[in-house]
């Protein structure tokens, strides 16, 4: 064997972690609220959440405390028998989310979400196409990458789905394509997040409804990123005042515990087998999920991301180094001039703030829906001193 053989089966059995993910050096150790500590101490100001993920904050008393709780009980069964903590989530999740009339199916993850999304409306019409837009991102699984606008993550495997792409906001796109009568869904993210924060505007929202109507077209909202408050709305679409036929949710949803699902409207049949999942919707699961629930209630978190938000852009309109600022609460995109883009490593490894970034030099704000007046000026403040250098 020669030497070059040897490197690439000793390179081809080396074990540890599959390096799929660039990683900074840092490694936390705890967090609370908005803030998170490394190994080494170090304080961080977290104003990306872990991609949006942490909703309530950090080890919220409440949320920690019934997860304790339920490990003492019960932690796993499976979706063969009741579980009156899926009823539970149901009754909060609808009356919270203004949905108080649709079903919960539980996942555990967005991905799974939206595949689910998509599998629903494809038995309920009984056709096969999708429409979704450029630059969407709706996850990782097949279905989910099929319809994400992004052909470096799609293995071959992944593209044999039939799917549309169509420019976002517009609708005589939308209308043309409808006009052939094979799509069972429109699936549309109400602000595009990986894509660098973009909205989808309220009429083009509105009449992406009718038109779905008019053709019997499931009109899928993708709120996993958007929801559970961090628009300033439970739901980013009900800026526009629609009322999608299914949403996806994730994210925000568990606080870091992994859990997905989907509201479905009552025009969908339910049928013994149609879905199923073998962890989503556990015992363990659901109590962080009612926990995330009870906080954004009894700590006006969807309103508290709505004001501190607006106060958000508002400190940042005037700062150098900003080319637009796009987004709605705590969703916000900072797309920066070039010569800054080596702004969000700066306010990491000098001011230690995590932020979250996207393609064309855009700087994602993904905070906790907790964070305060205090904890704002704290990023303004190392902002401003790194733009103005």
């Amino acid at each position: 064997m020669t030497k070059t053989e040897q490197t690439k089966l000793s390179d081809s059995t080396k074990g540890g972690l599959f390096d799929v993910y660039s990683l900074w050096d840092i490694e936390p150790k705890k967090a609370k609220g908005c803030w998170v500590w490394g190994v080494d101490n170090t304080k961080y100001l977290d104003l990306y959440g872990g991609h949006a993920v942490i909703s309530i904050g950090h080890t919220h008393p409440h949320y920690a405390q019934m997860l304790k709780d339920q490990i003492d009980n019960i932690v796993f069964y499976s979706n063969s028998v009741q579980n009156k903590l899926q009823v539970e989530l149901s009754e909060k999740l609808g009356q919270l989310s203004g949905y108080p009339d649709y079903s919960l199916f539980l996942c555990n993850s967005g991905a799974e979400a939206n595949e689910n999304a998509l599998k629903l409306a494809s038995f309920h019409t009984g056709k096969k196409r999708v429409i979704t837009f450029k630059e969407a991102f709706h996850g990782r699984t097949s279905g989910a990458v099929a319809i994400s606008d992004n052909p470096s993550i799609q293995a071959p495997f992944n593209t044999g789905h039939e799917v549309t792409f169509l420019p976002l906001n517009d609708i005589d796109a939308v209308e043309r394509a409808l006009q052939e009568d094979d799509y069972c869904a429109v699936i549309i993210e109400p602000i595009q997040g990986v894509a660098g924060i973009y909205t989808a505007e309220v009429g083009f929202l509105q009449q992406l409804q009718a038109l779905c109507n008019k053709h019997n077209v499931a009109f899928i909202m993708d709120e996993v990123q958007s929801g559970y408050g961090r628009s300033g709305k439970f739901f980013a679409h009900q800026y526009a005042k629609v009322q999608p036929d299914i949403i996806a949710m994730a994210k925000g949803m568990g606080n870091g515990f992994p859990i997905g699902g989907i509201l479905i409207s009552p025009k969908f049949e339910a049928k013994k087998g149609m879905l199923g999942t073998t962890f989503g919707g556990n015992h363990l699961a659901c109590a962080a999920a009612i926990a995330v629930l009870d906080v954004i209630k009894d700590d006006n978190l969807v309103e508290n991301a709505a004001v501190m938000g607006a106060y958000l852009k508002e400190q940042l309109k005037d700062c150098n180094g900003i080319k637009e600022l796009r987004g709605e609460g705590l969703m916000i995109g900072v797309e920066l001039e070039p010569e800054y883009a080596e702004l969000r490593n700066k306010l990491l490894f000098e001011d230690h703030i995590f932020t979250g970034g996207a393609k064309n030099n855009v700087m994602r704000l993904l905070p906790p829906l907790s964070i305060s007046k205090e904890e704002v000026d704290i990023f303004i403040e190392a902002f401003k001193k790194q733009t103005q250098q």
